[in-house]
């Protein structure tokens, strides 16, 4: 229904509400403040754009699978760096440290020739299957949704688990989760390098969506942007980074239009409004503490306990 620019505009929100998500899913959960998750995104977006430019394939088959697998593995070697030590990491060395390595991409990526330096890599080919092109518009628009949707479920399938319990648990009494047996850290790294895999997802549908990959993307401003995304909408709900998205890229777009020259301060103001006043994001607006939340696992007490207060002793 919507014109084809504006297609291509809410395109790129559903790929940038993507990358938002994977960071909810290692902030909101396991409280893991990412300050690098531009670098799982830039990186294989990168990746794969040598693979097109260079090799010649754009295969949906093949870059797509390429870019998840290439944010998977770069975060699994830079989490295990950061979370693997004799001593649990702390928060600020864990976002000291991904800051730092999005900064040093952002170098790299500026000052490597064969990357493109500043030009970065430009005039990437489409995206093809069965003979189909992915070009911008109303075919990208739904892949990117159905992207989305499948990686939302899963997302939302894991932190409702067992093991979403105790990532919680880790994230909240991380010594108590050691006394009953569990390896926090093993943990937290296995829904970082999760939530890297679905950053170099985003990164590699953003690339040919847009058909140019730069340094912009790996660097630390965009990295910052998702933690503001997230914080508007709400951490730790899976959907409120996604409504974060959707209404300050909208609000960017309609002030940008409106008020061309001082849009910026508009937006920025809004945004600390709104953190300032309500600490729980959008979604805080809408839903109950509770009902954002929600429960883990299954219940074992019988339901007329359930108003008796035994269950809180055990939460």
């Amino acid at each position: 229904m919507l014109e084809d620019y504006l297609t291509i505009f809410v395109t790129r929100v559903l790929i940038l509400a993507l990358l938002a998500l994977s960071f909810d899913l290692i902030w909101g959960y396991s409280g893991i403040m990412s300050f690098g998750q531009a670098l799982f995104f830039g990186a294989a977006g990168y990746g794969v754009a040598l693979v097109a430019r260079d090799l010649g394939v754009a295969s949906i088959f093949v870059v797509l699978p390429a870019a998840l697998a290439m944010g998977l593995v770069l975060s699994l070697a830079l989490g295990a760096f950061l979370l693997l030590g004799r001593h649990p990491p702390t928060t600020i060395f864990i976002a000291l440290g991904t800051l730092t390595g999005s900064y040093v991409a952002d170098r790299l990526a500026r000052s490597w020739y064969y990357l493109g330096g500043q030009n970065g890599i430009p005039s990437l080919p489409p995206m093809t299957a069965g003979g189909y092109e992915f070009a911008e518009g109303r075919l990208y628009y739904y892949l990117a949704f159905s992207v989305l949707a499948i990686v939302y479920l899963v997302c939302r399938f894991v932190v409702r688990s067992q093991f979403g319990l105790a990532l919680a648990g880790a994230r909240d009494r991380e010594t108590r989760i050691l006394f009953f047996g569990y390896q926090a850290q093993k943990l937290k790294l296995t829904v970082f390098s999760l939530s890297g895999a679905i950053a170099g997802l985003a990164g590699g549908l953003y690339a040919f969506h847009d058909g140019f990959v730069g340094p912009n993307m790996v660097g630390v401003v965009l990295s910052t942007q998702i933690v503001l995304y997230a914080l508007l909408g709400g951490v730790g709900t899976l959907i409120g980074p996604v409504i974060g998205v959707v209404v300050t890229e909208s609000a960017g777009f309609w002030l940008a239009d409106s008020f061309p020259k001082i849009w910026p301060i508009i937006l920025g103001l809004l945004l600390l409004v709104v953190t300032l006043f309500w600490p729980t994001g959008l979604i805080g607006l809408v839903v109950s503490e509770q009902e954002r939340i929600g429960s883990f696992g299954r219940s074992s007490l019988p339901p007329r306990h359930a108003d008796t207060g035994v269950s809180n002793g055990t939460a």
